[in-house]
């Protein structure tokens, strides 16, 4: 085992600054750029907010307890860096080198790591007291025991062999992410999407998967001893099948908008209550009103666009729908799973029967952890008990809605970018 000794030099936050501004000039093809090397660099403790340094160098960097929260950190090399305790929220990782980096309680809540790299890789030794010192040409794993990366999107990430001990992953979306040989006992994976992801040979004893969605996941030789598995999402049917309709599902459609248009004289309402829809086709801007599908699996379909109003939705699983632009008016919703669903400009506003007479949307008990409501209308919407912890709701109307009891997140002020560092 050989080791090269690298004195690390430690950087001011006026000495920091000036380099990341001549990397900004660097990437953006301007007179004095230069990329930020900063290998070995001694960088703890120092506060980068919101500044862009895709692409630089921090091989082996001591980053402990850094501030680097919405940094763009893209295709950064961040190969053995010590990481330990920085704040990352809502930080840019796409395609990140993490290959053995050091991430113990790290806060990486929101975080984009979108292909990144966290496998084995060569790591910085510490001495007695802890502290990276030296570069050593061994393989080790990429280490996030105990870190924070709730709503992180880790879609294709590589963490094979990755220590993940203790570690929250609350409502994380993993899909397609390598996790094979990874050590996830005891982590924090409730209501995670892990479609697709490779959990081959991982150690999954006691974690919390309650409410995940392991739809396409490989679970050869996976170890979940101890863990908790109820009300998951997999491949088996969740519900009735499809098979099971009177009629197909494009059809049972035509027949209800039919009976919606004629006031109910011809056609015939359509209730899907129970089935499991995954399988079915798009219903995209489909007329849908009064619709009866209570307990119904709608996981992942698209529903842009759709008039659903006045129907009966309670206990449906609508995660990750596409609901854009859909009206959802007076419909019912309580206990209804909504999470990471598309809600942009929904209007979820009272339906108005006649003067004087109107049905409120009600999502009591909903979950609508990281769904994006993003201009969504929520006037007089009943959310009581609902959770709405990690929601985008960013000029939302949510004028006059009961919200007693809901759980809301209290995010961070948006972070004043350093000027230069767009």
């Amino acid at each position: 085992m050989t080791t090269v000794n690298k004195a690390r030099k430690r950087y001011s936050h006026a000495e920091l600054h000036k380099l990341i501004e001549a990397h900004h000039k660097f990437r953006t093809g301007r007179s004095g750029g230069v990329r930020a090397l900063l290998a070995f660099a001694d960088l703890s403790g120092l506060a980068m907010a919101g500044c862009n340094l895709s692409e630089a160098d921090l091989s082996g960097a001591n980053l402990r307890g850094a501030n680097l929260s919405e940094c763009n950190l893209d295709r950064v090399t961040l190969f053995g860096a010590d990481l330990r305790d920085a704040d990352l929220e809502g930080a840019s990782l796409i395609g990140a080198n993490l290959r053995g980096a050091t991430l113990r309680g790290a806060n990486l809540t929101r975080a984009n790591l979108f292909k990144a790299d966290l496998r084995d890789g060569q790591i910085a030794t510490a001495d007695m007291g802890g502290n990276l010192l030296a570069m050593t040409i061994k393989a080790g794993p990429a280490e996030l025991q105990e870190a924070r990366l709730m709503n992180a999107n880790l879609t294709d990430a590589d963490m094979s062999g990755a220590i993940a001990t203790h570690t929250d992953f609350t409502d994380a979306v993993m899909r397609g992410a390598k996790l094979s040989r990874a050590n996830l006992s005891n982590a924090r994976l409730a209501g995670v999407n892990l479609e697709g992801a490779d959990l081959s040979a991982t150690n999954m004893r006691g974690a919390d998967l309650e409410g995940a969605i392991l739809t396409g996941a490989k679970t050869d030789l996976t170890d979940f001893h101890g863990a908790t598995m109820t009300n998951i999402l997999t491949d088996k049917p969740a519900g009735k099948t499809m098979d099971q309709l009177s009629q197909p599902l494009n059809e049972l459609v035509k027949l209800h908008l039919e009976w919606v248009e004629t006031g109910g004289s011809t056609g015939q309402p359509a209730d899907l209550s129970d089935f499991d829809l995954r399988k079915g086709p798009s219903l995209m801007r489909a007329n849908l009103t009064a619709l009866r599908a209570e307990k119904a699996t709608f996981y992942g379909l698209d529903l842009e666009g759709a008039m659903l109003q006045g129907a009966k939705l309670a206990g449906a699983d609508l995660r990750t729908c596409r609901l854009t632009g859909a009206d959802l008016r007076g419909a019912q919703l309580q206990g209804a799973l909504l999470n990471h669903a598309d809600l942009r400009d929904a209007n979820l506003d009272p339906l108005v029967i006649a003067p004087g007479r109107q049905f409120p949307t009600n999502l009591e008990g909903a979950q609508l952890r990281c769904a994006d409501l993003r201009g969504a209308r929520l006037r007089h919407a009943i959310l009581r008990n609902a959770d709405l912890t990690e929601a985008n709701l960013s000029n939302a109307d949510l004028q006059d809605s009961a919200l007693e009891g809901a759980k809301m997140t209290l995010r961070k002020p948006p972070v004043q970018k350093p000027n230069g560092t767009a």
